[in-house]
């Protein structure tokens, strides 16, 4: 074996996914994955460790790998994350834990995600679940929202023997795991609902449709309803617009309520009680994993699918993976390139789209050149769709209901990011409700600093 390369991870051709919603990656089988476990070297004073926000001891696992013992690398991986078949599906190894591993300096790194998928997938298929707290402690706790960061956070606290609620929005739980990734990325049966009845099984309780600073606010949960502290991770729900003429044309969608008609709703089924527009000519405008995630979905319902954004390919912050899947499926990259209007039909239906051309400039503040536009470089695209992809913000419904929690000028909570702890006494917050758009596993380490806060909190009352 070449202990510089990576063990390759099968996948579904490129025409035939193009057309279907089953998983792209096919993931690893366990000779596999203990062959490319074997090329682990494991270091003493692990990088790839202090790269997963989450901190999985991943020489431990990968080693439980190597011997062929998956049981036991499931429980080292789940004391430390709730969410493993999630997070090998989804995470941005290349930049976290992969990126830091000694064996990419002169070679492939070892595929950490893809090992920690298997042993998830593996422990799931043979009905293997997370070690639960021997004993609980009675005490309350309070959790909004069932995204990553909210599920992570719950999940620790039952280990610790808290008595936790999640408080849902939606009629389903999940969060951003149902309604915003899709189906090809992440199945939602198969995975995602099995992911969560793990953290149920932790003795974790689920309320849906309770839309907090509505049904019920914060300050209620508190005063009336005996919880003693409360964990908000409620996300970043709200989509982000141009501003340019035509917005409010037919036709146009944020990515959010694309992917959420598709993913939650099931929209691409052809009996579903939530129909999706299925464009001819769709332009996405972003770069995203959001913009590649819509780019993606609307491709599988047969459109020629553009993706429009102001930079250059080096500058898409979508994951290279993610980029190099859209690119083998057939999605066209309009780079460079930004629109200025959606041109409308007598009858208020996108027909197209006014671009310009743009060129780098000087950096700006996040270190990125500066997109500037070329005189006279205008063009018109032709489409019957557009869906903005440009990041979303916090819901501002549980902050403006709250007395004495702090926003800043985005409205997002402010809070500490040591353990989450926001202005209001017994409240903390973590994952996109503080930071704005960010990743799963970003949100599931705030989560867990957020537990760690809470157990510190009441363990001092």
């Amino acid at each position: 074996m070449d202990v510089l390369t990576k063990v390759p991870v099968r996948e579904q051709e490129a025409a035939a996914r193009a057309k279907n919603f089953d998983e792209v990656c096919l993931g690893y089988n366990k000779e596999e994955a203990m062959e490319e476990a074997t090329r682990c070297i494991n270091c003493k004073n692990a990088q790839c460790v202090k790269g997963c926000p989450v901190a999985i001891d991943i020489p431990a696992f990968i080693e439980q790998v190597k011997l062929g013992n998956i049981e036991e690398a499931y429980q080292i991986i789940s004391r430390s994350s709730a969410l493993p078949a999630v997070c090998g599906r989804v995470c941005p190894q290349e930049s976290q834990c992969e990126g830091k591993c000694i064996r990419g300096i002169k070679g492939d790194p070892v595929s950490i995600g893809k090992l920690e998928r298997f042993v998830a997938d593996w422990a799931r298929e043979n009905g293997i679940r997370p070690e639960p707290a021997k004993e609980k402690n009675g005490r309350k706790v309070a959790v909004i929202g069932s995204g990553p960061a909210g599920l992570t956070c719950a999940g620790d606290l039952a280990k610790l023997g808290y008595d936790v609620t999640i408080f849902e929005a939606l009629h389903e739980a999940g969060g951003v795991l149902v309604y915003g990734i899709p189906e090809f990325r992440l199945p939602k049966e198969e995975v995602v609902a099995k992911e969560i009845a793990n953290v149920v099984s932790l003795g974790v309780k689920i309320e849906k449709n309770v839309i907090i600073g509505k049904s019920i606010t914060i300050d209620e949960l508190i005063s009336e309803e005996g919880f003693e502290a409360v964990f908000i991770g409620s996300g970043a729900g709200l989509p982000k617009f141009m501003g340019i003429p035509g917005e409010n044309a037919n036709g146009v969608f944020s990515a959010n309520e694309y992917l959420t008609r598709s993913n939650l709703m099931k929209a691409f089924n052809e009996d579903s009680n939530t129909p999706i527009m299925r464009g001819k000519k769709v332009a996405v405008v972003g770069g995203g994993n959001v913009a590649m995630d819509a780019a993606r979905t609307a491709l599988r319902l047969g459109a020629e699918v553009h993706i429009v954004y102001r930079r250059s390919e080096e500058e898409l912050p979508a994951r290279v993976e993610e980029v190099h899947h859209a690119k083998e499926e057939g999605i066209i990259f309009d780079l460079l390139t930004n629109p200025t209007e959606i041109l409308e039909d007598e009858n208020n239906w996108v027909r197209g789209m006014k671009c310009i051309r743009m060129e780098l400039g000087e950096p700006d503040a996040s270190g990125r050149r500066r997109p500037v536009e070329i005189p006279d470089s205008e063009f018109e695209m032709e489409l019957d769709t557009v869906i903005m992809s440009l990041g979303t913000s916090p819901n501002p419904l549980i902050s403006s209901t709250t007395e004495g929690l702090e926003t800043n000028k985005w409205k997002c909570i402010v809070a500490d990011e040591e353990f989450g702890r926001t202005s209001k006494e017994g409240v903390f917050a973590g994952g996109d409700a503080v930071t704005g758009a960010a990743t799963v596993i970003l949100a599931m380490g705030a989560g867990k600093a957020a537990a760690k806060g809470i157990h510190e909190y009441l363990s001092n009352r």
